[in-house]
């Protein structure tokens, strides 16, 4: 089975569709979306509507957590609270129903995968898993962790090969997964990549053969960066999107 991972999608129109229509030629099974479907972005109804339709599963993210009221985001800094406050007001009834529901994790049996949007250590916290360090949380809770588990949250493409004992960052790309070994990856983000690649990033994962592969496509940051800006949202998510941080 080719399974499509994506993550991070953050009211991006223009980046999920081109992140869809370049899966279009990759004969895709069946998809996953990791979270935070919502947060920063111009359209935060579109894409919910979308990802109800595509994927599978979904996970909750911390942004869909705080536009569903799932947990407190007052230390959130001012301007990432206007955008979710924003975006509560803007989401249609069904789809804030569709976030207020969402798992914070789920495992695929017959893939042998587990799906989260951050750590699955302290899994409502939304940890961060970018560094060798953060991954070797995990390794006490070896033994219920799936062969792969997926998650996004950082913006950033990581791969942390694991033993009992010991993590290995990995390079991004294409990899095959040993079967002694579990792995965590992390997806980057569709709509806002934060590793200077402006270009919005998406997986795909091959059960079968327990491949994967890591791919980027170009999108029309303009007119995402514009409809930004039409919400009164921070100036500053539309630029960022132009440098990819």
């Amino acid at each position: 089975m080719r399974i499509g991972i994506f993550s991070d999608i953050h009211a991006n129109y223009e980046a999920l569709s081109a992140v869809l229509e370049a899966y279009r030629r990759e004969s895709i099974d069946t998809y996953y979306c990791l979270g935070d479907t919502v947060g920063y972005g111009g359209s935060p109804n579109e894409c919910a509507e979308i990802v109800r339709q595509v994927a599978r599963r979904t996970i909750l993210g911390n942004h869909d957590a705080a536009v569903a009221g799932r947990m407190d985001y007052s230390y959130y800094y001012e301007a990432a609270r206007h955008a979710l406050d924003a975006h509560a007001s803007a989401l249609s009834p069904e789809n804030l129903s569709w976030l207020r529901q969402l798992p914070y994790t789920e495992r695929i049996e017959e893939a042998g995968l587990d799906l989260c949007h951050g750590s699955p250590v302290r899994i409502e916290e939304f940890e961060y898993i970018f560094a060798p360090e953060q991954a070797r949380e995990l390794l006490p809770m070896w033994d219920d962790l799936a062969h792969l588990t997926v998650i996004g949250h950082s913006h950033l493409c990581r791969v942390f090969a694991l033993t009992r004992t010991s993590v290995e960052e990995l390079p991004t790309g294409e990899l095959t997964l040993d079967r002694d070994r579990k792995y965590v990856v992390s997806v980057g983000s569709v709509g806002q990549p934060r590793d200077y690649d402006n270009r919005a990033s998406f997986t795909i994962f091959d059960s079968v053969s327990k491949r994967f592969w890591f791919k980027r496509v170009e999108y029309d940051i303009e007119a995402a960066a514009e409809k930004v800006m039409r919400a009164r949202l921070e100036r500053n998510f539309a630029q960022r999107l132009y440098i990819g941080v």
